[in-house]
């Protein structure tokens, strides 16, 4: 008797999909959440990423109404889609959430971070500094003898070119406020 020979998967030998619905793609997703400005909600939403084992690559949290006691929470995360729509559906279940919105997915978004970089160096390396802080638009908050403090403001993409730029030239420190993100158009 010969066994039979079906890949997994075939949908054309049965009347049911065995081919996996989920993906193994990781993606990058910038979160917003909108939650009441009180003692401990952020150690909640924190908690969650952190007792699940999702990372989070950006986080930046400012009171958005001082009347109504918001505060808005922007997160910068990666997973598979189903992790994804885990962590949103995780997010609306805490009691001091308000809103859930996922910008990688509502629509086209800005996103803007804000860094200063200390470049420590004298000499050829502080003119070039200076040259690639002009064509990055980055302005120079702090100058010394033999550094400077560079404050530039863009896409995190803008921002790790300019620092992997600066690392030969003396990148002593740098300092990030994490994404901020907005929905564009109504």
């Amino acid at each position: 008797m010969s066994a039979l020979h079906i890949k997994k998967g075939a949908t054309r030998h049965s009347a049911y999909n065995l081919r996996p619905n989920f993906s193994d793609v990781q993606e990058r997703h910038t979160i917003a959440v909108l939650v009441e400005n009180e003692p401990g909600v952020l150690a909640r939403v924190i908690g969650l990423f952190s007792g699940r084992g999702y990372n989070i690559e950006s986080l930046t949290v400012a009171e958005v109404d001082h009347t109504g006691h918001l505060s808005r929470i922007t997160i910068v995360t990666t997973g598979t889609p189903q992790v994804i729509e885990q962590i949103k559906a995780q997010l609306g279940r805490i009691v001091s959430v308000h809103e859930v919105h996922d910008l990688t997915v509502e629509g086209p978004s800005v996103e803007r971070e804000l860094a200063m970089l200390k470049v420590v160096g004298d000499g050829e390396k502080r003119v070039e500094a200076l040259r690639l802080a002009d064509i990055f638009r980055a302005n120079v908050v702090d100058s010394t003898l033999n550094s400077f403090v560079f404050e530039i403001t863009g896409a995190p993409d803008k921002i790790d070119a300019f620092a992997d730029l600066m690392r030969p030239l003396g990148l002593a420190e740098i300092a990030r406020t994490g994404v901020a993100a907005l929905l564009r158009g109504d």
